[in-house]
C-alpha cells in the first residue's frame, strides 16, 4: 500500500530532497503506510528513512533527521485519514441516522464506525468493524483511549440490539485492550425495558471487572418522530430515569466501599427527566464523558461563575439575545441572569427553541434546524440587534449552515439581526457577552 501526496510545503525537507506533489509515500523506517495512524505513529522518530514512489514510477529513498511528529514533514494528503471513512456494519434498533427523514444533506446519512476517529477525535466505535489486524495494531501502537459504544455486556442482547451476529463476540476485544493497558471509555445507550434495569446492573459490574475501563456513561435513547417501520421503542420518563440514576448511584457506592473511585455517570438528560438535583462539580472528577453530555450543565455553570466572580463588571449598555435548545435552556438562564445581576446595564433575552423538525423528544441545541430557529423566534416576538448562537447548531467553523442547509445569513436576513456564533465553553460565552 501507499498514500498519494496531495500537497507539499515549499522548502520543507522532503521538498528539498526532490519529493513532489503526486508522489506516493510507501513506508517510514520500513513500516508500510496505509493511513493517518501509521503516518503519525511511525514518523515520531528523530531519524527517518522514507520510501517514496515518484509520479514517474521510480522508487526513491529519503533519509532525514527532523523534530518528532508528522507535522514537521510538510506533507499533506487528499483526506485527513488518507483513505475512506469506515462505514458502520450494524443496524442498531436505536440508530439515530435511521430516524432521519428523506431529503436532508447526503453526508448526514453516513454511519461512521472508524477506530481511527475514536483515537483522533473521540468518536465512539462499536468494535464490530475491527479485524484482527486492526486490533493488533491498536495494541502495538498503544492507541489510547478507545471510546467504545458498548450498550450492553450481555453478548446475546448486544446481538439483538445491534442486529449484527458479531456484536457479541466483539466484546472480547474489551478484555484484550484492557490487558494491554489501553484505557477504555464506555458508552451505554439505554433503551427502556431492553438494556436498563437488571441488564444495566449486569453491564456495569462486567465493565468494572476490566481494569482499564476509566469511565462509563449512560445516555438515554434519542427518538425522533420519524420512526415508521422501525423497532418499537419508548422514551424515558421521570420514573424510569430516576431508576437509572439509582442503579448508577448504588453501583458507585459499592465501588467506594471497595476503595475505588466513581466509574459510572448518568448523562445530564437523566437528571433533567427525573427532576433529581445534579451532583456536585467534584462528583464528575476530571469530566471524562463531557462529549456524552455528562456533567455539561454543572461544568458550564461552575466555570462561568468562576469567571464572573473575578470580573468587576462595567457600565456598558448591552442588549443581547441568546437562543438554544430545551436541554441547555435552564443553565443558560442561570448564567445569563447572574451576569445581568452584576452588570446592571446589560439586558440578555434568552429564547428556548423547541424541535419541531425532529420532534419534541429531541432537546439538544445541536439538532435544531435553521427553519425551527427562525420560526420559533418570530413566534416569540424576537427583536434584537445581536443574536448569539451556539456553534453546535452549525456544520463547522468553515460552513455556517444548519442541518436543513439554512445559512447564518438566512437567519440574519429573516430576523433582521446580526448573528454571533459562540463556542459552548464558559470562556467563549463570557467573552461574547462582554464584547457585544
Amino acid at each position: 500500500m501507499s498514500v498519494k501526496i496531495y500537497d507539499i510545503e515549499k522548502n520543507c525537507k522532503c521538498a528539498r530532497k526532490g519529493i513532489k506533489q503526486g508522489d506516493e509515500l510507501i513506508s517510514i523506517n520500513g513500516n508500510e503506510i496505509n493511513d493517518v495512524l501509521d503516518y503519525r505513529f511511525y514518523s515520531d522518530e528523530d531519524k527517518l528513512s522514507l520510501l517514496f514512489r515518484t509520479s514517474e514510477g521510480k522508487v526513491k529513498k529519503v533519509v532525514l533527521r527532523h523534530s518528532s511528529g508528522c507535522d514537521s514533514l510538510g506533507l499533506s494528503f487528499e483526506t485527513y485519514l488518507m483513505d475512506k471513512h469506515r462505514r458502520c456494519k450494524n443496524s442498531c434498533i436505536f440508530c439515530f441516522i435511521d430516524q432521519l427523514p428523506e431529503g436532508m444533506r447526503e453526508s448526514l446519512y453516513f454511519k461512521d464506525d472508524d477506530s481511527r476517529l475514536s483515537f483522533l477525535f473521540g468518536n465512539y466505535i462499536t468494535l464490530t468493524n475491527l479485524s484482527e489486524s486492526d486490533a493488533d495494531r491498536i495494541i502495538k501502537m498503544h492507541i489510547s483511549p478507545i471510546n467504545a459504544s458498548v450498550h450492553t455486556m450481555n453478548p446475546e442482547l448486544r446481538v439483538k440490539m445491534m442486529r449484527n451476529p458479531s456484536a457479541g463476540t466483539s466484546l472480547g476485544l474489551l478484555s484484550r485492550f484492557s490487558d494491554a493497558g489501553i484505557r477504555i471509555n464506555a458508552q451505554l445507550v439505554l433503551c427502556p425495558g431492553i438494556n436498563d434495569g437488571e441488564e444495566l446492573k449486569y453491564s456495569l459490574n462486567a465493565l468494572a471487572e476490566l481494569p482499564s475501563v476509566g469511565s462509563i456513561a449512560a445516555v438515554p435513547v434519542g427518538l425522533t418522530k420519524y420512526r415508521d417501520g422501525l423497532y418499537e421503542l419508548k422514551s424515558f420518563d421521570k420514573d424510569s430515569a430516576s431508576a437509572v440514576i439509582k442503579i448508577i448511584d448504588d453501583f458507585n457506592e459499592k465501588l467506594k466501599k471497595q476503595g475505588r473511585e466513581t466509574l459510572a455517570y448518568a448523562s445530564d438528560e437523566f437528571y433533567q427527566l427525573s427532576e433529581i438535583p445534579f451532583p456536585s462539580y467534584e462528583y464528575y472528577g476530571d469530566f471524562p464523558q463531557l462529549d456524552n453530555g455528562v456533567g455539561l450543565y454543572i461544568s458550564l455553570k461552575k466555570e462561568f461563575c468562576d469567571i464572573l466572580r473575578d470580573y468587576e463588571g462595567d457600565n456598558k449598555k448591552r442588549d443581547l439575545s441568546f437562543a438554544t435548545g430545551e436541554a441547555a435552556y435552564p443553565v443558560m438562564k442561570e448564567i445569563t441572569d447572574k451576569f445581568c445581576e452584576k452588570n446592571k446595564g446589560t439586558k440578555i433575552s434568552l429564547y428556548c427553541v423547541k424541535n419541531e423538525f425532529f420532534g419534541h423528544g429531541v432537546t439538544v441545541a445541536g439538532l435544531i434546524t435553521g427553519r425551527d430557529l427562525i420560526n420559533s423566534l418570530k413566534k416569540q416576538g424576537f427583536s434584537c440587534d445581536t443574536l448569539i448562537l451556539p456553534s453546535v447548531m452549525f456544520k463547522s467553523r468553515e460552513e455556517r449552515i444548519f442541518l436543513d442547509d439554512v445559512t447564518k445569513e438566512n437567519v440574519e436576513n429573516e430576523l433582521n439581526t446580526r448573528v454571533v456564533i459562540s463556542e459552548c465553553d464558559a470562556d467563549s460565552l463570557f467573552e461574547n457577552i462582554c464584547k457585544n
